[in-house]
């Protein structure tokens, strides 16, 4: 029997909301896309992840995995066989075990396709690290990643068959495409997304020092909630010291804090307001930025530290890169785009034009048909009833 290309069942494997992570975001507007494709949700399911035990129905989710539970990973895999094909979200602090190892113990025990989606590529993974990458490459029908530099070093660092790896970009809510809303008040610099140690952000606030002289001076808007690992490791120090930095520095009528997890309506609305974002991100490994490509869809200049898939994607003039950790080059930058309405204006068409063909209908259909195309390739046949698997919850 022949599996219709639009038509395989998916299993997807990843935190997921009312997780409050990127991965859980992502993974949920992939399930969407992909059911709004297909004009339905029939056939696609989610196995959660998370180090708790998670009772009652939630939308989409047919089993809850906790962590480092054999028994759980055991019914997980079990549920996860009734699907035509499997597709596992990857970081390596989402599964249980060293470096998330755990994810090998459940390839292993999957008797259909499975493709996996690497959210990170380390150029300099440790020798465990390495291992895992190593062994899914083998396991894995299909090695899914969201921009070029991704797939170049599972090719070239990892050696993996470049027929095997597959490049998807991460997808965009039409919301952000919407008009822009950008007042003539004082100019909008945004930065958005979970906040902690590693997002760069006091040397946005440190640049600023040297832009008071502007007039009209402007806002610096840093918006979003506190980690939640962050949080429940060191509460909101992290924020605090933040705001000292500001007091410090005298910038109490340049830098906002807003601390709201904002729903996707209300986050794309906030971003057609600014002028420009800022993404000053301390990684220099990261090769998949979901922020970075709204700001890109809703046709924002970007100022950003060069990490992978900033340097991918502005080197053709949506925006800039300044190196990790300078305060001065950032605030060259800002007072560059500030001034040069002209150049704010070159950036955002070259960001409408780059980002046609990252709106999520359209990653979507993508996703799907390549999922359907590895069931029919390696001929598995449909599953005999479409998995509307019983709800459970380990």
């Amino acid at each position: 029997m022949e599996i219709d290309l639009r038509d395989a069942s998916i299993g997807f494997v990843s935190t997921y909301p009312p997780t409050i992570c990127g991965l859980a975001s992502y993974t949920a507007s992939l399930l969407n896309a992909v059911a709004h494709d297909r004009r339905s949700r029939f056939g696609l399911g989610v196995v959660g992840l998370s180090d708790q035990s998670r009772r009652g129905s939630l939308p989409d989710e047919v089993f809850h995995h906790r962590i480092g539970d054999e028994s759980s990973l055991n019914a997980a895999a079990r549920v996860l066989n009734t699907y035509d094909t499997v597709s596992i979200q990857h970081e390596f602090g989402i599964f249980g075990g060293r470096d998330g190892a755990e994810v090998l113990d459940l390839v292993s025990k999957l008797t259909v396709p499975t493709a996996v989606t690497f959210h990170t590529v380390l150029d300099r993974p440790t020798e465990n690290q390495r291992m895992i990458i190593d062994s899914l490459s083998e396991r894995a029908d299909r090695m899914v990643v969201m921009s070029q530099t991704a797939s170049d070093r599972l090719i070239l660092r990892y050696g993996v068959d470049p027929r095997d790896v597959e490049v998807v970009p991460h997808g965009a809510d039409a919301l952000f495409a919407g008009p822009s809303l950008v007042t003539s008040g004082r100019p909008l610099v945004l930065t958005w997304g979970l906040i902690g140690p590693g997002k760069g952000l006091e040397s946005v606030i440190e640049g600023l020092a040297s832009l008071v002289d502007l007039d009209p001076r402007p806002r610096y808007l840093i918006a979003g909630a506190t980690h939640p690992n962050v949080r429940a490791a060191s509460g909101e120090s992290y924020r605090e010291s933040l705001i000292e930095l500001v007091h410090r520095l005298g910038l109490e009528d340049v830098v906002e804090f807003d601390d709201r997890y904002l729903d996707r309506k209300s986050l794309a609305r906030l971003v057609r307001t600014a002028d420009l974002v800022v993404l000053p991100y301390a990684s220099v490994e990261q090769v998949t930025s979901g922020v970075l490509v709204e700001a890109i869809a809703a046709a924002k200049p970007v100022i950003a530290t060069g990490f992978p898939h900033a340097v991918e994607l502005l080197s053709g003039g949506a925006g800039v890169t300044v190196p990790h950790g300078d305060s001065s080059a950032l605030s060259t930058a800002l007072r560059r785009l500030l001034v040069d309405r002209r150049l704010r204006s070159q950036m955002a068409r070259e960001a409408q034009r780059l980002a046609d063909g990252w709106y999520w209908p359209t990653i979507g259909r993508r996703f799907g048909s390549m999922m359907s195309a590895i069931a029919a390739g390696d001929q598995f046949a449909p599953s005999q009833t479409a998995p509307e698997v019983a709800r459970v919850a380990g």
